[in-house]
């Protein structure tokens, strides 16, 4: 790989969390550590991850919450569930809220290791950053940029509509849903900036109308969804 792979580490004990951050450095990879589910979850959609370990028992926020907020904005990025409890419920409910493995405390260095290892050989993903680079329909949307081009157009999108769009092609032809958006991109799931992000939306439906393969629909009760051929 030409990047390291960045990895996201929730955990709320500073002394574990300290020893493994500087464990998975040393193993060449770009490991980022925050000590509550809150941190965590403003960190995400703050950067660009390609992998996620979070601890189940954490203040302010819990893993599995967590994880269900990050499902919402990104459905494949791999997650591994660190836990003191070996209870059986625990683990199905990791499962559900969408972890692709889960280890029980205490465990060896090397495990965690060939754990990661294993789920990012299985599960594809951008290593080369080229996630933000999308190909939507006949336009090309580069997020670093602001910029939403065609052969014959090129387009600024403001700070919101960059991020929104950027969210919905994380989840083309799934739903994004619509609190999860809203507090990643305003911050809090009002009634006046739910009326804010339906502006948005409607300005990037007239930025992409050129081609008609492209839709955003509204998914009742949910959020929206990126449809595209």
């Amino acid at each position: 790989m030409n990047k390291s792979t960045k990895i996201l580490l929730v955990e709320d004990d500073p002394n574990l969390g300290l020893l493994l951050s500087e464990y998975l450095n040393a193993k060449g990879y770009e490991c980022t550590l925050k000590t509550n589910g809150q941190e965590g979850y403003d960190a995400f959609v703050k950067d660009n991850y390609d992998f996620l370990i979070f601890d189940v028992m954490m203040p302010i926020k819990d893993g599995f919450t967590l994880a269900k907020e990050v499902r919402g904005l990104d459905k494949n990025i791999p997650i591994l569930f660190l836990t003191a409890k070996s209870l059986k419920e625990d683990t199905l409910k990791g499962f559900n809220v969408g972890a692709d493995d889960y280890m029980t405390k205490p465990f060896s260095m090397e495990e965690l290791l060939a754990r990661i290892n294993a789920i990012l050989r299985r599960i594809p993903t951008n290593q080369e950053k080229d996630e933000d680079i999308f190909e939507i329909g006949i336009f090309k949307f580069d997020y670093q940029q602001q910029k939403l081009t065609t052969e014959n157009s090129e387009t600024k999108l403001t700070t919101k509509e960059n991020e929104l769009l950027k969210l919905l092609c994380k989840n083309k032809n799934g739903v994004l849903e619509r609190n999860d958006a809203l507090k990643a991109v305003w911050g809090d799931d009002n009634y006046f900036n739910g009326r804010s992000m339906d502006v948005y939306i409607a300005k990037l439906r007239k930025h992409l109308k050129l081609d008609d393969s492209i839709q955003i629909i509204n998914v009742h009760g949910k959020g929206f969804k990126l449809l595209t051929k």
